[in-house]
C-alpha cells in the first residue's frame, strides 16, 4: 500500500515504541496513512539514532524489542495506519565493546580467514592483514598502562567460555586471537589480526570503509548476497508478516552498486513502497533504472524553500556579507571557491586513507591493464589527477560500472570535471603528458578500461569516495563557511542560487507526477541542519536586507558584557541568524549550534583541534543574548525585527506546509512540526517530543486540532485539513493524479503559485509576502479558476470557478487557501 503521508518518530530509550504506541490515535486523527520509524534493529546502546547497529538480527531491546514494535504495529493497524522503517544498509557500528558486534567480533579475531570477513570493506593487503583501529586517545607508547587483558565476561558483558580471554581499554573489549593472551603486551599486540592506534592516524592509515568520516561506523559489503540476505533477513521477515509495510533506505550512495542493491531489495520485498536517501543536485535527476518509489524529498525540499527566497534580496545579502565580514572568496566570500577550498582540504586531511586506497586501485588496475598503453602513469600523479576530477564533481557520485555502457549524465560530468582537471595536473607538474594521467582517471571513472577485478575496484571506490568527499566539503564545511543566508545552507540545498521561480517549481512538480509521483516530500528532518519554520524565518531576510544591515550595526557594535575579545563578524552575523531562525535566545540550545557550526566550519577551531579560547568567545557570545533585559539595543533590534516580521514569516511557514502538503509525492512529517516547530542541527533537532515547548493539553506529536491555539493552531489546522483529504481521496495526489500549474495575472501575479491537482483541489499560496505588501498588496491580480463551485477547506467560505477570480478576494487577508471542488 502506497502511503498518502508519512509521520516520521524518532525512536530512542527515552521515545521507546510504547510512547509512539500512545501517539497512535492522535496521528491517526491528525490524517497521516503511516508511521515513519528511525531504525529499529539493535544499535549501540543509548544511540540517540539508531543508525549505528550492531546486530541485524534483533529489533532494539531499548525501544521496547520485537515485541514492541509489533504492539505499535497491531495498534496502528487498528487505527488504520502502517509503518515504514529506515534500514542502514552501507554501514554498521564499531562500538566500544566489539561483543556487541559479533560478525565483527570474529573478523577482528580471527582476521581475513573469518566467514564474517566478507560482511566488512577491509583493505587488508593494505593494513597486513591487519586492520586499523583508531580507539587510542594518544600514542600508542603513551597508553600501554591503560592495556590489559583479563578472562573475559567478569563484566556482564559477554560470556567468557564463548569470548575467551579479551583486552581492554576503558570502555573498549577487544577480542584476543587464540593463544596469544600470555603473551608479552608488544608481543600481544603485534599477534592480533587488528592495530590498535592513535584516533589521530585514521585519517591517513585507516583500512577499512566507514561512514563519510566516522571511524565507529564500518562498510558493510552488501553486494555479497549473503551478506545481504543475513543483514536484510529480519526487515524482511518483519514485512512479510505484516509488521511493516514500506522502507526508507539510508545513504544508498556509499554502497558500491546502488543500482544492484536496489533491484535485489525489490525483489526481496516484493515491490512494497520504498524511499531512498539520495541527495540530487538542482539539475541532477533520480536514475531512472532504479526500482524505488523516489528519493526521501530532499530535492522538493529545496524547490519549496527557494520560492520564498527573494533573488535580489539574497545577491544584496551575498553583497552585504562579503563586506561585513571581509570573507576571503575561498573561505565564505564566494560558493564556488569556498566549496573547492573545502574540497581539497577534506581529501588531503580528512580523506587522506580514503584517497591513498584509491591512488592503489588506479595504480593496480594500470598494471594490469592489457598492453603499454596505461604505463608509466606514477602513483603521485595519478593522486593528484584523481583529486583534481573529484573537487569539480557537481554531484555526489555518479553510477558507471565496469565494463557497462556509461551513462550520459556521468560522461558529461566526467568529461567537464576532466577538463578542468588537466589544466591543474599540468600546472603543478610542469608537463602537459602527465595530465594524462587524468584521462586515465576519467574512463576508470567510467568503466571503460575492462571489467576485471582492478577496474572493477576502482569504480566502486571513486564512487564512494565522491560521495563522501560531497558530504563532508559541502554539507559539513562550505555550508558553515559560506553564511549569507542560513535558510539556504540545508540538504539538496545550492547556498549559490538557492531561489526557485514559480516556473521552475511548476516544472519541477510536473516533472515529479510524470516520472516518479510516490516520491516523498520532506522540509523538516532528523537531519535538517535547522527546520522549516526556522528557514522560514531566515528567508524573510531576502525581503528586507535593509533591515537586517541595521540590526546588524545595532548588535556589532556592542562590547562583550564578560570583557572578553570582541567576537569576529563571521561569528556575528551567524550567531544572530540562527537567534532569527530559532526566536528565542535559548542559551543552551544557540551554544550547541554555534559550537558546532564554528567545528564544522574549520576556520577558527575544529572538532580535532580545538581552540578552546575562541569556543569561550562563542559562548559569551550567547550568553550575552540570553542575559540581555529587553531594553538590551540588541534583545531590543532582535525584538522590533521579530514583530515587523512576523505576518511575512507567518506567510512563509504556511505556504511552505501547504505546498508540501499538495504538491506530487508523498508528504513525509517531522515529529512535531504539524504546528510550529522551530530547531536547529542536532542534536537539538533530535529531541524526544514534547521538549521543544510545543503548546497544547497533550504530551507528544499529533494532537488534535481542537488542542492548538494561535499560531501553532493555524498550522494544525491547516495540516490536519490537507492530510484528511490526501487519505480520503488518494486519487487526487498519486500516481494517477494530475499537476496543472494555474497561473494569475495582473501586477502581483510574481506573488501568487497556485496549481491543479487532478481538476478538484486549487492550492494558492502567497509568496513574497513583504515585497508584495510594500508594493500595495494584490491590486489587480485574478486567478483563473476552472468551472465549478469550490470550497475554501481552511476558510470553509464558497468561491465561485469558471473565470478569474480576484486574489484579494479569495485570499481574503490570509495568506493561503486550500480550494476542492463542491
Amino acid at each position: 500500500m502506497t502511503p498518502t503521508a508519512t509521520y516520521r518518530l524518532q525512536l530512542r530509550p527515552e521515545f521507546p515504541f510504547a510512547a509512539a504506541e500512545e501517539a497512535v490515535p492522535r496521528l491517526a486523527r491528525l490524517g497521516v496513512s503511516h508511521l515513519h520509524l528511525s531504525p529499529v534493529l539493535t544499535a549501540v546502546p543509548g544511540s540517540a539514532h539508531g543508525y549505528d547497529v550492531t546486530d541485524h538480527g534483533s529489533v532494539r531491546a531499548e525501544l521496547g524489542g520485537e515485541r514492541g514494535l509489533r504492539a505499535l504495529s497491531g495498534t496502528a493497524r487498528r487505527h488504520g495506519l502502517g509503518l515504514v522503517l529506515d534500514i542502514v544498509p552501507n554501514h554498521m557500528a564499531v562500538p566500544a565493546d566489539v561483543r556487541l558486534n559479533r560478525p565483527l567480533w570474529e573478523t577482528l579475531r580471527d582476521g581475513p580467514e573469518s566467514p564474517y570477513a566478507r560482511w566488512f570493506d577491509v583493505d587488508w593487503e593494505a593494513g597486513g592483514g591487519r586492520v586499523l583501529l583508531p580507539v587510542l586517545g594518544g600514542p600508542l607508547r603513551a597508553e600501554t598502562d591503560a592495556l590489559r587483558v583479563d578472562g573475559g565476561g567478569a563484566d556482564g558483558g559477554g560470556d567468557a567460555d564463548r569470548d575467551g580471554p579479551v583486552l581492554r581499554y576503558g570502555p573498549h573489549v577487544l577480542p584476543l586471537r587464540e593463544g596469544t593472551a600470555g603473551l608479552p603486551l608488544p608481543e600481544l599486540l603485534d599477534a592480533q589480526h587488528y592495530r590498535l592506534a592513535w584516533w589521530r592516524l585514521a585519517r591517513s592509515e585507516l583500512n577499512y570503509r566507514r561512514f563519510f568520516t566516522v571511524s565507529e561506523l564500518i562498510g558493510l559489503r552488501v553486494e555479497d548476497p549473503d551478506v545481504f540476505d543475513a543483514t536484510h533477513a529480519t526487515v524482511l521477515r518483519l514485512l512479510r508478516e505484516g509488521v511493516a509495510d514500506g522502507l526508507r533506505v539510508d545513504h544508498p550512495d556509499g554502497l558500491a552498486d546502488p543500482t544492484g542493491y536496489l533491484r535485489r531489495l525489490h525483489a526481496a520485498t516484493g515491490g512494497r513502497w520504498t524511499v531512498v536517501e539520495k541527495i540530487l543536485a538542482r539539475d541532477e535527476t533520480l536514475p531512472a533504472c532504479w526500482p524505488v518509489d523516489g528519493t526521501t524529498g530532499y530535492d522538493a525540499l529545496h524547490r519549496v524553500d527557494g520560492l520564498f527566497t527573494d533573488p535580489l534580496g539574497h545577491a544584496e545579502l551575498v553583497a552585504l556579507h562579503r563586506d561585513f565580514t571581509a570573507a576571503p572568496a575561498d573561505r565564505g566570500g564566494d560558493w564556488p571557491a569556498t566549496v573547492r577550498r573545502a574540497a581539497y582540504r577534506v581529501l588531503t586531511g580528512d580523506l587522506a586513507a580514503e584517497t591513498d586506497r584509491l591512488t592503489r586501485a588506479a595504480v593496480r588496475a594500470c598494471e594490469e591493464a592489457a598492453g603499454l598503453g596505461l604505463r608509466d602513469h606514477a602513483p603521485p600523479v595519478l593522486r593528484t589527477a584523481l583529486r583534481e576530477v573529484l573537487v569539480r564533481l557537481p554531484v555526489y557520485r555518479p553510477y558507471a560500472t565496469a565494463g557497462g555502457p556509461a551513462g550520459q549524465t556521468d560522461t558529461r560530468l566526467l568529461e567537464t570535471a576532466a577538463e578542468g582537471a588537466r589544466a591543474a595536473v599540468t600546472a603543478a607538474y610542469g608537463d602537459a603528458r602527465e595530465a594524462e594521467a587524468v584521462d586515465v582517471v576519467r574512463d576508470l571513472a567510467l568503466g571503460r578500461l575492462g571489467d576485471g577485478p582492478a577496474p572493477r575496484d576502482f569504480v566502486a571506490r571513486f564512487a564512494q569516495v565522491a560521495s563522501a568527499l560531497r558530504a563532508k566539503s559541502v554539507e559539513d564545511t562550505a555550508f558553515y563557511r559560506y553564511t549569507p543566508l542560513l535558510s539556504a545552507c540545508e540538504v539538496g540545498g545550492d547556498p549559490g542560487r538557492p531561489h526557485v521561480s514559480p516556473e521552475e517549481f511548476h516544472a519541477y512538480c510536473a516533472r515529479v507526477q510524470r516520472d516518479w509521483p510516490t516520491t516523498a516530500t520532506v522540509l523538516s528532518t532528523h537531519d535538517t541542519k535547522r527546520s522549516a519554520d526556522a528557514r522560514a524565518a531566515v528567508a524573510a531576510l531576502t525581503e528586507c536586507p535593509a533591515r537586517w544591515r541595521a540590526l546588524l550595526t545595532a548588535v556589532a557594535g556592542a562590547p562583550p558584557r564578560g570583557g572578553g575579545p570582541a567576537p569576529d563578524p563571521h561569528l556575528v552575523w551567524s550567531a544572530w541568524q540562527t537567534a532569527l531562525a530559532l526566536g528565542t535566545p535559548d542559551a543552551e540550545r544557540l551554544t550547541g549550534a554555534l559550537l558546532k557550526a564554528v567545528r564544522e566550519a574549520a576556520l577558527r577551531t575544529s572538532w580535532t583541534a580545538r581552540d578552546e579560547a575562541y569556543e569561550d568567545t562563542v559562548t559569551d557570545v550567547v550568553a550575552d543574548l540570553a542575559a540581555a533585559g529587553p531594553r538590551d539595543p540588541a534583545r531590543r533590534a532582535l525584538a522590533q525585527w521579530a514583530a515587523e516580521a512576523r505576518p511575512y514569516v507567518r506567510a512563509n511557514r504556511l505556504g511552505m506546509a501547504l505546498l508540501q502538503l499538495t504538491m506530487p509525492g508523498v508528504p513525509d512529517l517531522y515529529q512535531g512540526t504539524e504546528r510550529t516547530y522551530r530547531a536547529l542541527v542536532d542534536p537539538d533537532n533530535r529531541r524526544p517530543p514534547g521538549e521543544l515547548g510545543v503548546p497544547g493539553t497533550g504530551t507528544g506529536p499529533g494532537e488534535d486540532a481542537e488542542d492548538g491555539n494561535g499560531e501553532d493552531g493555524e498550522k494544525l489546522r491547516l495540516t490536519r485539513t490537507a492530510l484528511l483529504l490526501r487519505r480520503e481521496r488518494p486519487d487526487l495526489f498519486l500516481d494517477t493524479a494530475s499537476y496543472a500549474p494555474l497561473r494569475a495575472t495582473g501586477d502581483a501575479a510574481a506573488h501568487c503559485v497556485a496549481f491543479v491537482r487532478t481538476g478538484a483541489v486549487v492550492p494558492v499560496v502567497t509568496r513574497l509576502a513583504r515585497r508584495l505588501h510594500e508594493a500595495g498588496g494584490w491590486r489587480d491580480t485574478v486567478l483563473p479558476l476552472p468551472e465549478g463551485r469550490w470550497r475554501d477547506l481552511l476558510a470553509d467560505r464558497v468561491v465561485g470557478g469558471g473565470g478569474p477570480v480576484a486574489v484579494a478576494k479569495l485570499l481574503d487577508g490570509g495568506p493561503v487557501a486550500l480550494l476542492v471542488r463542491d
